[in-house]
């Protein structure tokens, strides 16, 4: 791996709005370009909305959909790496997906494998767990629900990954319109977001997270404030290969932000050098049980 300078962007998705969104990308990239960043990550499901009620009409075909294709001219245009998230359609299936694209043009995709509460609506779940190499660093990408599977970054760090991405959309606290209520959600998802930076120690690779940020709208099928409302307490978060957390938005409200930070390089070597490097030391020998698919016993 070679140091490379990263953006977490924490925004909001509008429902079904992607052109909107799409802009605001645009105006992001400038601003993390202006930083000097060279890998930029934007949250789940942000073009097109997180569990939009027409998400079946709106999803697009990756890499040929008009959002991919835009994504493709703002990273040729600023010479970057953008990751983003959009529904993807594939025939009559319907994917949350997180794609990756260069200055040369789209690179590849990841779709969410673990479908949580009322997604199973909308999306089918993925299968595939692919690293891709950007020169500078190997990316694995982790969607969400899927960095509670400590099964994932697992496995990615075994195919080579050295940076995870991590985008969100979580709407795991509601707020109401005070300052206090605001900062308390804001805290909360913090919070919650600390265990991953396990999953970082653990397979010694750096971990890049941005949730989405705000009210995207709201869904006719749920009374206002209920839990399954796009409504997202946000973040933007970094965090080191030995676990330590390297850079974070702040916690008091929730707007749209981002935090920039170089990945050193000698960090990464430093970890996997360690004599306790759970790569190394692993004994694979003994976790058969792992491949049994049973649930555990009541």
């Amino acid at each position: 791996m070679e140091s490379i300078r990263v953006a977490a962007v924490s925004m909001n998705g509008w429902l079904g709005q992607p052109e909107r969104v799409l802009g605001d990308i645009a105006g992001w990239c400038e601003r993390a370009v202006a930083e000097k960043a060279e890998l930029v990550l934007f949250p789940e499901l942000v073009i097109h909305g997180h569990c939009t009620p027409n998400t079946a009409e709106i999803a697009e075909p990756v890499p040929d959909g008009p959002s991919v294709q835009r994504l493709v001219a703002l990273a040729r245009q600023h010479r970057v790496v953008l990751s983003a998230g959009l529904s993807e359609r594939e025939r009559d299936t319907v994917y949350n997906t997180q794609v990756l694209v260069g200055p040369d043009g789209y690179i590849g995709k990841q779709r969410k494998l673990h479908l949580s509460r009322d997604e199973v609506r909308y999306y089918t779940g993925g299968r595939d767990l692919p690293v891709f190499d950007i020169g500078a660093c190997k990316i694995g990408i982790a969607i969400c629900y899927d960095n509670e599977f400590p099964e994932l970054p697992r496995i990615l760090a075994l195919l080579g990954a050295e940076v995870l991405l991590m985008p969100h959309a979580s709407r795991d606290q509601q707020w109401e319109d005070t300052p206090e209520s605001e900062a308390a959600a804001r805290r909360f998802m913090r919070d919650s977001y600390m265990p991953f930076a396990m999953r970082t120690k653990e397979n010694a690779l750096f971990g890049v997270l941005a949730d989405q940020a705000g009210r995207a709208g709201y869904v006719d099928l749920y009374p206002r404030y209920h839990e399954n409302q796009p409504h997202h307490p946000g973040a933007a978060m970094v965090f080191g290969p030995d676990g330590r957390l390297l850079a974070s938005s702040q916690v008091e409200r929730i707007r749209d932000e981002m935090v920039v930070l170089t990945l050193d390089a000698a960090l990464l070597d430093k970890e996997r050098a360690h004599p306790n490097y759970q790569l190394r030391t692993r004994r694979p020998e003994l976790y058969g049980e792992l491949l049994r698919g049973r649930s555990p016993s009541s």
